[in-house]
């Protein structure tokens, strides 16, 4: 199989595979007067950025803070200039640069993103941002395969730095720095506040969307509830039944790969875990709807969503990111504005209560990205290689540091169908 050399790491040269990663090996070709336009406004934003940027003349840049290495000043400029922040992610893959504290330097990058950009730019992104290609759009066939994507990975993968309750969101730790003994419990902490919001107990017909690997059911169903949880993932489906009927709740718990737009019945509760942030923008509307179809009357929806703020939503919403491209494909972080404006344009729900705790999404991606690190030789084991490594650390990376900066937060939401007269 043929390989290419597009990075190095310290002086030791990556082979990455062609067919697998393809923009990886490909370095994009730009014209000398847009690299060097690229260069210059690079410099520009590095040199009043709390970091040191070390170039291999030993040039460096930034006002002092973490170190980012730039082993391949060239790629790294051409892949900016062509591809804006997918090509910063992918010269990362390549390794052409590099950061000892990763998530520091990214931290940095992304507190202060809306900045990096002169203004003009800022204004004709319209023009120059790559656009979401509409095989990611999220019809009910679109949506089985963005999900597939990254969640049929494998099992075996994400078990190796998940925790044993397989949840794959944001904990809820009772103080920091949170340690990875205590990561399980703060996830039983997590899903049990969810639950009490949904007031899940005896009895309860609750509708999950989103199963993960079923920690949320299994504990719904050991209160009494009877669950149908829905999943697009065949993977989670399969595994997540499995520990169902180890754990002898069968009967009160059903696991269907279905989309959430074909979910039918009526529910005392739904809940959902970071599920809108695969919905994308243009599905928003059907999605709140499908939750207020199938509430009772009197009914409660809890949910856990990631947001960013309002104006940089509204900047990112229709532009094609590095993420989006290589770890969730067709997914969009909403605001709380736009949470809520749905919710009030299209359904006969309330916002009763939302609280946020973007500081313990942060800790739990800490422990997932340690445990992925210290893991690293059982996941080639699995036939992962170092690109695909390279790429998941940062995307753990990438997603800490916008929970540390403030960029990203993530919040419990409580929405109540009282009116159903509206």
């Amino acid at each position: 199989m043929r390989t290419a050399e597009p990075g190095s790491i310290a002086g030791r040269r990556m082979d990455v595979n062609p067919e697998l990663w393809p923009d990886v090996v490909d370095r994009p070709g730009a014209s000398r007067a847009r690299t060097a336009l690229t260069r210059a406004l690079v410099r520009r934003a590095l040199e009043r950025l709390p970091l040191r940027v070390r170039f291999p003349d030993g040039t460096q840049l930034g006002l002092g803070g973490p170190l980012v290495e730039i082993h391949d000043p060239d790629a790294f400029h051409r892949r900016i200039g062509t591809r804006g922040l997918i090509g910063f992610g992918e010269s990362y893959m390549a390794g052409e640069w590099d950061a000892p504290d990763l998530v520091a330097a990214l931290t940095v990058l992304a507190g202060s993103l809306a900045e990096l950009i002169p203004a003009p730019l800022q204004r004709l992104r319209g023009l120059w941002a790559p656009k979401q290609p509409g095989a990611q759009r999220n019809t009910p066939g679109g949506a089985r395969d963005n999900i597939s994507r990254h969640y049929d990975l494998s099992n075996d993968l994400f078990a190796l730095f998940l925790d044993d309750t397989l949840s794959y969101s944001a904990a809820l730790f009772r103080g920091f720095p949170a340690t990875w003994p205590l990561l399980a419990t703060a996830q039983h902490r997590k899903i049990d506040r969810l639950l009490d919001l949904a007031e899940v107990g005896e009895g309860t017909r609750l509708l999950e969307i989103g199963t993960g690997w079923g920690e949320l059911a299994l504990r719904a169903a050991a209160r009494g509830a009877h669950v149908t949880s829905l999943t697009l993932s065949r993977e989670q489906r399969d595994l997540a039944r499995e520990r169902i009927r180890e754990a002898g709740h069968a009967d009160r718990v059903s696991v269907e790969l279905c989309d959430y737009r074909e979910a039918t019945g009526t529910y005392d509760a739904v809940v959902s875990v970071e599920m809108i942030e695969a919905v994308g923008v243009e599905f928003w509307p059907v999605y709140f709807r499908t939750l207020d179809a199938r509430l009772a009357p009197g009914g409660r929806a809890v949910l856990q969503a990631i947001t960013m703020p309002h104006e940089r939503m509204l900047a990112a919403r229709h532009t094609f990111t590095w993420i989006q491209k290589y770890i969730f494909p067709g997914g969009q972080v909403p605001s709380v504005e736009a949470v809520e404006q749905t919710v009030r344009d299209h359904t006969q729900l309330a916002v009763t209560r939302r609280d946020a705790h973007g500081a313990h999404y942060a800790e739990t991606l800490r422990l997932w990205r340690e445990r992925f690190t210290e893991r690293a030789d059982e996941v080639e084991a699995l036939g992962f290689d170092e690109t695909f490594r390279r790429m998941w650390t940062f995307y753990l990376s990438y997603s800490e540091a916008g929970f540390r900066s403030g960029y990203l937060d993530v919040q419990h939401y409580l929405f109540t169908k009282e009116n159903p007269s509206r």
